[in-house]
């Protein structure tokens, strides 16, 4: 007999993330920035993260931050660049990735676990359930 609820779990799985709705779980992880390519690999996730990532600059200072935008197809890490939106200033950061000296991913990832799907699923489950006038309120990112 086969678990029809793994199989359907396990297609939904396979549907989002061929829309692209998988996310990462990267709150809490602290990449290793050895390497040009360690670093590029960690901005590069650092950008599709919907969170507050923070940076240790080379000079000491720390920035917390969301990442809105980068310029990665630089030859050099000199080339290349993520603009921010620091967390406790304002403004608008630009910072070259050869500036880097660590990040770490810790503000909490607001699209985690969240997709269309999920929200499709719940809506569907509400309906078979008789329910009326179904909404399903987004959460609070606070």
């Amino acid at each position: 007999m086969t678990d029809t609820n793994a199989n359907s779990s396990s297609a939904t799985s396979a549907e989002e993330e061929r829309l692209g709705f998988v996310h990462e779980n990267l709150e809490g992880w602290i990449p290793s920035t050895a390497t040009d390519s360690e670093i590029r690999e960690a901005l590069e996730k650092a950008f599709d993260y919907r969170g507050d990532i923070t940076i240790t600059l080379k000079d000491g200072r720390a920035i917390e931050g969301y990442v809105f935008d980068r310029k990665s197809k630089g030859s050099s890490l000199d080339d290349c660049s993520i603009r921010m939106i620091p967390k406790n200033e304002p403004g608008k950061l630009s910072i070259a990735y050869s500036e880097i000296a660590a990040l770490a991913f810790t503000g909490r990832d607001t699209a985690a676990g969240k997709s269309f799907a999920a929200w499709v699923k719940k809506y569907n489950e509400k309906k078979a359930a008789g329910e009326k006038n179904i909404g399903i309120p987004s959460e609070s990112l606070e």
